[in-house]
């Protein structure tokens, strides 16, 4: 029987303690927390108690300890390339919470690091690339209920006066290095894997800190999809989380469940030509014609803790991991070239 992996996480907060700790409860027979560190000691109590683990307050010193295999990192954003880069000069594998650069340029570093023959392996976590209604939308897509699908609406929104940390850019605040990652993630996988064209606007608008927390960006991909990608936390009304527009049907999303409408694929549509004409009075306008349309709810969860067990199969089998570090640097390249090509408003209304 394989032995669960042996994790040294470094960072005791929302991600590392209210996250990994708590998804890999129920994975203990893939992975194992050997040693934790933060620099609140008190942190550190609760993964001994439940879990054995060795205890660090110096980076250094876990990164010294043999036992390790695995060095998680989910420390403050503007730390994860200095903490990546020092395990991996360790010689650690690294799994990197996102964003896991502040640039391309360090993107391009910790890259290199991680990923020479018979080095240390470097691993992104772009844990939402597992969440069950991105690839729930991505198989409809490809189904070809919708016919060609050729723009979607991706939101992540409402109204927050937030004033932790990450409205803060000394420690890599802003909603583009928060949520951004895993949107942008989501946004180039429906444009084939790169654009050709890009729009994009930030805003200030209700956040404490000096960060935006409106992003507006409009993608055209090498696809010729349209992909429209809103994250706001200044939106008193929300809007839907995915809304897709096809030839044939559209899709929204509802809470945990897409709704579909599209047209009945057992009735065959007649042809369509153009008239010249001018319209009789009160004849109105377009084709008579009656269409047959469908309907379908389809429920999805949620499923972003499976990246684990990917990782896992990574490690131990040697099986490709999903989340390829091409694809983790052109989200970076995304975030940095948004930040050159926008007029940042900061119309802060607190």
């Amino acid at each position: 029987m394989t032995e669960p992996i042996r994790i040294g996480l470094i960072g005791l907060g929302r991600a590392g303690n209210g996250m990994h700790r708590n998804e890999l409860r129920s994975k203990s027979d893939k992975f194992h927390f050997t040693a934790v560190c933060d620099c609140i000691e008190e942190r550190t109590t609760p993964f001994v108690e439940e879990f054995g683990s060795r205890p660090y307050t110096v980076i250094e010193d876990l990164l010294k300890d043999p036992e390790v295999e695995l060095v998680t990192i989910a420390t403050r954003s503007a730390d994860h390339f200095a903490h990546a880069k020092m395990a991996l000069l360790a010689g650690k594998d690294v799994f990197l919470e996102k964003p896991f650069a502040m640039s391309s340029q360090q993107a391009r570093e910790l890259i290199a690091l991680g990923s020479e023959p018979g080095g240390p392996h470097l691993y992104i976590r772009h844990n939402r690339r597992f969440e069950d209604g991105f690839e729930t939308a991505m198989r409809i897509i490809d189904s070809g209920k919708l016919g060609d699908v050729y723009e979607i609406k991706l939101t992540r929104n409402g109204y927050q006066r937030r004033n932790d940390w990450q409205t803060i850019s000394a420690y890599g605040g802003g909603q583009l290095l928060n949520w951004g990652p895993h949107i942008i993630d989501h946004s180039l996988r429906f444009c084939g894997g790169d654009y050709a064209d890009m729009y994009s606007s930030i805003k200030h608008v209700a956040a404490a800190g000096d960060c935006e927390d409106h992003i507006k960006i409009v993608f055209t991909g090498v696809n010729g999809r349209i992909v429209d990608m809103e994250i706001s936390g200044g939106a008193a009304l929300p809007t839907p989380e995915y809304l897709i527009y096809g030839s044939k049907g559209a899709m929204v999303s509802d809470g945990y469940t897409f709704h579909l409408r599209y047209l009945d694929p057992s009735v065959a549509l007649t042809p369509v030509r153009v008239d010249p004409a001018t319209p009789g009075t009160g004849t109105g306008f377009g084709n008579r014609e009656a269409l047959h349309w469908c309907e379908e709810d389809v429920p999805f969860g949620d499923g972003t803790d499976r990246i684990w067990d990917s990782l896992y199969e990574t490690i131990r089998y040697g099986k490709a991991f999903p989340v390829t570090l091409d694809q983790a640097a052109k989200v970076i390249d995304v975030i940095e070239n948004v930040k050159k090509g926008t007029i940042f408003e900061n119309k802060c209304t607190r």
